[in-house]
Order: C-alpha cells, then structure tokens, then sequence
C-alpha cells in the first residue's frame, strides 16, 4: 500500500544552555560520548521503519539545537533516513539552527543531505532581551550566520523572534520586527512568552518584568501589520511567510497529516493514531523508545483517517 506523503520530524535534544522560558525536551552540555549513544539509537529508531514504503515529502530537524551535531554525527543521521524512507525529489528538509553553533563545515553537509531550509533562532535584535532570555548567542553572531547561510547557496532561510519579553516595550519589539524583515529572509516566525512550568522564568515569575496583557496584544497585531508591510504574509497565528515560502512541515500538522516524530519525547499521528516516544533519555537510548504500542498501531491494517483517535 502506498502511504500519502508524511512529514517527518527529527528531535535532536541537545543544546549548550538551556533558555530561561524552555520547557522542550533538550539537554544541555552532554558529552560527545552521550551523543553518539542517542545517534546510534536514533538510528535503530529510524531503521524500524525500513521496509514499510512510507514517502516523506518534509524532513525538519529540530530539537534542542540540531546544529550542535557535527557534521559526520548529522550526516549519519540523515543517511539513516534515506535508507528508511522514500524522501521525495523536492522534499522540503529544514534544520534549526542556533547562531552560536554554525559553521560553514556544518552548512556543507546540510548541502550535501539535502538541505534546503535553516531555521535560525534569534528572539531579539536587542542584546538585552537576549540576556534575559538566557540566549548564548549576539544579534552580531545572527547576522554572522545568516550571511555564512545565503553564501552556501541557501536562499529559504526562516528566523523566529519573540514578544513578551522581560522589559520589552512595543517600541523595541517594532524595531526588531523591522531589521529582521529587512534581512532577505522568506519567513519570520513571531511567539508569544509563555511562562511554563519547570522554567528559570516560572521559578522567578514574581520578579520578572513583563509587558502587561495590553502591550503583549499591541505586538501580536504590530507583527501582522509590520510584517504585512515588507510583503509577509500572516498564514498561521505566529507564522508569516513571503508568497510560496509557507512552512510545508508544519502545514502537515495544521492540516492534521500524517508525520512521523523520531527521537526522544517526539510524537506521530500515522495512519489514523498519534503515538509518542519516551522523554526519558536513558530510556531511549536503551532502546526503550516508544511510550505507547507502535508496532501493534502501524502493523495494523486499518489505515483510515479517523479509525484510531487520541492514542497516546
């Protein structure tokens, strides 16, 4: 049987600090030695799937900090993919990015793959907000990699930035809404904070200086109208892509397509059921990847949209 096209999403839980809002799956400053062993379960991971026919026409790295792989760790990891999955001509393939660990030896084997598309998190163009924010990088370090991206050929090139930071005003938000449209990129994804449990920020919530309820408001609608401006094109509540530079990955999970998540607390909705594997990472990297019944869900032959619902 043939599958519908599936997007396919590689978590990479790994990063230098952990960011004072973060709440995501990730690690930070584990050796080399922990990498390999979460790679080499990855992979086994990912060979599970040999066989079963599955095309991907969307591959997005994220994590974490993907970037913080090496390039022989990264292409390991998407040769495992090629052998697994059927991953189609023209397939968009996205990594993310963080400013500080970028390097032109990386952005080469991401050509090489098949890399098509950088996710560069910046958050803020204000070297203040970065701090509060507990970002390692600099807007100078963003620039920096942004250039070393488009001079490896790499055109569709998105970059995230937030609102609602500690002692951010609607001015200073204004100002980084309008460098950052001005920098040759295709999209611009813009969040809102969110304090969440578990954070440096939810520990300090009582001491943080937020822009009140008001303010946060005026820059949801100031993204749309600035952004509209320089020609991007409000298409989900925090996404904005010039015309045909729409994320197609994350359009699998608005539309509610089948995606397949790998790695560690990664998620799937294939075949009519969602599933999910363990955010444990001693776990996983034993080989006890899966939180639910996978197999028995994807041997099975019912693949109706529909006919397996919130499984989890």
């Amino acid at each position: 049987m043939k599958s519908n096209p599936t997007g396919l999403y590689v978590h990479i839980p790994f990063c230098l600090k952990k960011c004072n809002y973060c709440d995501f799956c990730s690690f930070p400053a584990v050796s080399t030695g922990e990498r390999a062993e979460y790679i080499d379960a990855l992979r086994r991971e990912i060979d599970g799937y040999r066989g079963r026919g599955i095309h991907a026409d969307t591959v997005f790295f994220g994590g974490g900090t993907p970037s913080l792989l090496s390039p022989d760790e990264f292409l390991m990891i998407t040769d495992a993919l090629h052998r697994s999955f059927d991953i189609q001509p023209g397939a968009e393939f996205n990594v993310e990015m963080n400013p500080k660990t970028e390097s032109k030896d990386k952005l080469a084997a991401y050509r090489s793959a098949g890399v098509n598309r950088i996710s560069i998190g910046l958050q803020s163009i204000h070297e203040k907000e970065l701090k509060k924010l507990g970002r390692v990088h600099s807007y100078g370090d963003f620039l920096h990699a942004l250039d070393d991206v488009h001079n490896a050929g790499i055109e569709n090139v998105s970059a995230d930035i937030m609102y609602g930071i500690p002692e951010q005003t609607a001015l200073t938000f204004e100002e980084t809404l309008r460098k950052v449209a001005t920098l040759g990129l295709t999209h611009i994804s813009a969040y809102g904070l969110i304090i969440e449990e578990g954070t440096l920020f939810f520990r300090e919530r009582d001491s943080l200086s937020l822009p009140d309820e008001d303010t946060e408001r005026e820059m949801y609608f100031s993204a749309i109208e600035i952004l509209g401006e320089y020609g991007f094109s409000h298409y989900e509540i925090s996404n904005y892509a010039r015309p045909g530079y729409e994320c197609r990955h994350n359009l699998h999970y608005w539309h509610d397509d089948d995606y397949i998540g790998l790695g560690t607390a990664a998620y799937s909705c294939y075949g009519g059921a969602r599933f999910g594997n363990t955010a444990i990472l001693s776990d996983y990297v034993n080989g006890k990847f899966h939180s639910g019944d996978r197999e028995r869900l994807l041997n099975m032959q019912c693949f109706v949209s529909g006919c397996l619902r919130d499984f989890h």
